[in-house]
């Protein structure tokens, strides 16, 4: 559609320029300015939640009922095909919801990738199963292709019947019935009719009946298994499944319907008199987002455009890398090869090619190993502050933009992207060179699509294919055109795809109209005339085929990126203050705890010595206080001793420095969160020695505390000798308004004109006695 409208304008503008060619003009500028469809593949009209970032904890965890969530891709083909399942599961058990709901997450948006990474999921299609009250998710379902509405359903009621501790409150019970439950069951419960499924022990029917009955009233659904020999006989059952009302007379009557199976016993069960839905009302949940539109681009389908190429390297660093939290063997390995081909044959802007190689160089530095995401995400997103390196922090299609947002997109522009890069590093060959690897750039990208690529069941296939040829791959030209004709084999597969975008279907290309030499025919069939193709290729992605239309101005991202630098300084500011604020709480609270405890053991020994103090009296002399400070005093005529509250000096030394150290560590995690840079290069960590300092107005013998702690065991390694109290008052006097750099420069100052007052002194000093020598030898 959008090829057949180029052509059109093309053709248009070339024939004249009469009034009536202007109107149609901007009719097919109106038309191909249609907005784009809602972002995702499901509304709430499919009887799905469609959660985000914001409310995905909140909604499924700690929830009265379970919840059965899927986390998808918007732009994968397995996801697309899978959804139409998922639909049809939504809406067969919509009856369900007061004990499960089903609901959806896209983490295909940059702002749910986080969340996405937390919960661990990286590949797509992807179930998790959230018990009721739970506090995180506990089962996983693999999806499969061959995957139907029954198999699906009957995972879900094995899946229900895994909670042990809770049971949904609004689930009835899913076990057999038993004789004596059936007997007392109208004494107990108040319904009008108690429906008795009798089945085999491998049939789902009964509980899908029970589940399906939840919202109505008046009725209860059990199931009794074949095996219940006494139920069996009290109904006369003969067959299986079948279904019997039992009333509270103690009557009993067999369902008649013309088949023994689930839709056929929902159907009858609710047309019963007396039988009404209950207080649950089915109810369409409101989007939580609203529907985004973006206006279309239009596009030559001849060039390659520069937007979507940074869209793909933007969207494959942040998003696809980034649901990994940590990256460590293969996937490091993986991603250090994709990079270096960035690096190396990415042709880019400036700021763009500047952040790659910065990204490149510190990862080749970087010998740990394992790398947190988090910290390549500070190098991604410039934190270092390299000057003039930027990466746009959207994506932008152009020639990869789909009619609906679930199309094309990203998998269009990762194609288009190592097509460039393939033909980048055939460019740079040199002529005879045998030093550059013709597998470079498919071996990067054969690891990212393994290792990174969220479409699961399309990175399973393009290995499969690498596997069966691409280390056959001899020079620069295969490699082009090896990933040309896997690229065709992959359209082929997919023509007709629920996946493919019904505007831009999945044709052979180059097509016709844009590589006719490259079309052939032989005995009557279609053939590649290869030597044409590889011309093509080279051509159609070369620098000079790339166009910068749409692209972001550098100025705009820039200063875009300067701003995002402010918040995030001031966000590491402001969690330093936190931080340092909390630690002095603590140790406020530790002290006032000491405090207290220390006034509570005064208070006792002091009531201790009022109830023995005629006993004292005679045992003082004869047996002294162990270890404390005793001081003398009259009481009644007699010489007594009474403690004096002063703390023990060791104690005191051991709590101050425990708390300045403290107060150090503090201040050294609070600046080196502010400061955060990381560096380019590996340095090793080497631990600072802790200084101590005390308050100003503390006058404390340093040198007994200095002979104290090192007799503790706590040597110079950590501490770090204060000058003495008279050095630092005169210090603070004399340089008080003044910094270190000021002191340097007037002692430098000082000294300077001290060597120019001697230098005056000696020569004036010469000159006298060459005088006085002429006065007495005049005829010298």
């Amino acid at each position: 559609m959008a090829q057949q409208y180029n052509a059109c304008c093309s053709v248009l503008k070339s024939r004249c320029s009469t009034p009536l060619t202007v109107v149609l003009l901007a009719i097919l500028q109106l038309l191909s300015a249609l907005p784009v469809a809602h972002a995702g593949l499901y509304s709430a009209s499919d009887h799905v939640l469609v959660l985000d970032a914001d409310n995905l904890e909140r909604t499924v965890l700690n929830s009265s009922n379970a919840w059965l969530v899927q986390f998808y891709v918007s732009w994968c083909g397995h996801c697309i095909k899978f959804s139409d399942t998922w639909k049809s599961i939504a809406n067969d058990i919509k009856e369900w919801k007061p004990a499960l709901s089903l609901a959806v997450l896209d983490c295909g948006e940059e702002a749910n990738k986080e969340t996405c990474s937390k919960l661990g999921v990286h590949g797509y299609p992807s179930l998790r199963f959230f018990k009721a009250f739970s506090k995180s998710s506990s089962d996983e379902i693999s999806t499969l292709e061959s995957d139907s509405v029954q198999s699906l359903r009957h995972r879900i009621i094995d899946l229900m019947e895994k909670h042990e501790e809770v049971w949904p409150p609004a689930c009835p019970p899913l076990e057999p019935i038993s004789v004596l439950e059936v007997n007392n069951f109208f004494t107990t419960n108040n319904p009008l009719y108690l429906a008795l499924i009798f089945e085999g022990e491998d049939s789902y029917i009964g509980r899908e009946v029970t589940l399906d009955m939840l919202p109505y009233e008046n009725i209860a659904v059990r199931r009794v298994l074949k095996s219940e020999q006494a139920l069996v006989a009290h109904f006369e059952v003969t067959s299986f499944p079948s279904c019997y009302l039992y009333f509270k007379n103690n009557s009993h009557v067999r369902v008649n319907i013309q088949m023994e199976v689930r839709s056929f016993y929902t159907y009858y069960l609710k047309t019963l008199p007396g039988v009404m839905r209950g207080s649950y009302k089915l109810h369409v949940m409101p989007d939580s987002k609203p529907d985004v539109t973006e206006p279309w681009k239009p596009f030559e389908s001849s060039k390659v455009y520069m937007a979507d190429l940074e869209s793909a390297i933007h969207y494959s660093l942040r998003v696809e890398v980034g649901l990994q939290r940590v990256l460590a063997g293969e996937q490091l390995l993986a991603l250090k090869s994709f990079v270096s081909v960035l690096a190396k044959y990415f042709p880019g802007r400036t700021p763009v090619r500047r952040i790659l190689m910065t990204l490149n160089t510190w990862l080749k530095a970087d010998e740990n190993d394992k790398i947190p995401y988090s910290d390549f995400e500070d190098v991604l997103n410039n934190k270092i502050e390299v000057p003039n390196a930027v990466l746009s922090d959207r994506v932008n299609w152009v020639a990869c933009q789909g009619s609906k947002p679930q199309f094309r997109g990203f998998p269009c522009s990762l194609w288009t992207l190592f097509h460039f890069l393939t033909v980048q590093a055939a460019a740079k060959e040199r002529p005879g060179s045998t030093v550059s690897d013709p597998l470079e750039v498919l071996r990067a990208m054969r690891g990212y699509i393994k290792n990174f690529f969220s479409c699961r069941e399309c990175a399973k296939n393009f290995e499969a294919m690498a596997v069966e040829s691409m280390e056959t791959v001899k020079d620069h030209d295969e490699a082009i055109l090896w990933l040309w004709s896997r690229h065709n084999r992959a359209n082929n597969r997919l023509a007709g795809d629920v996946s493919e975008d019904p505007k831009f279907p999945k044709l052979q290309w180059p097509p016709l109209d844009l590589c006719a030499e490259c079309h052939n025919e032989v005995n009557g069939e279609h053939a590649w005339n290869m030597d044409a193709v590889l011309q093509f290729l080279k051509e159609h992605y070369s620098i000079n085929n790339l166009s910068g239309d749409y692209l972001e101005r550098k100025s705009e991202l820039l200063n875009r990126q300067k701003q995002k630098l402010a918040i995030w300084k001031k966000e590491d500011e402001e969690r330093a203050r936190n931080l340092a604020r909390e630690i002095k709480d603590k140790e406020v609270d530790e002290e006032n705890k000491q405090y207290k405890d220390y006034e509570v053991g005064n208070e006792e020994n002091g009531q201790n010595e009022e109830n023995n103090e005629p006993e004292e009296e005679h045992e003082v002399l004869d047996k002294p206080r162990s270890k404390k400070n005793l001081k003398a005093s009259i009481i009644k005529g007699k010489m007594k001793i009474s403690e004096e509250d002063i703390v023990d000096l060791d104690t005191f030394v051991e709590q101050h420095y425990k708390s300045q150290a403290l107060q150090a560590a503090a201040a050294a995690v609070a600046m080196a969160e502010v400061t955060k840079k990381k560096s380019l290069t590996k340095r090793d960590e080497k631990r600072k020695p802790l200084q101590l300092q005390l308050e100003e107005d503390e006058i404390i013998d340093y040198v007994g505390i200095h002979e104290r702690l090192k007799k503790r065991g706590v040597g110079g390694k950590y501490l770090v000798e204060e000058e003495s109290p008279k050095k630092q008052y005169w210090k603070r006097v004399l340089g008080k308004g003044f910094s270190r750099l000021d002191l340097s420069l007037c002692a430098l100052l000082y000294f300077v004109s001290s060597v120019f007052l001697l230098v005056l002194f000696l020569f004036f000093r010469m000159r006298r006695r060459c005088r006085r020598v002429r006065h007495v030898f005049p005829v010298l």
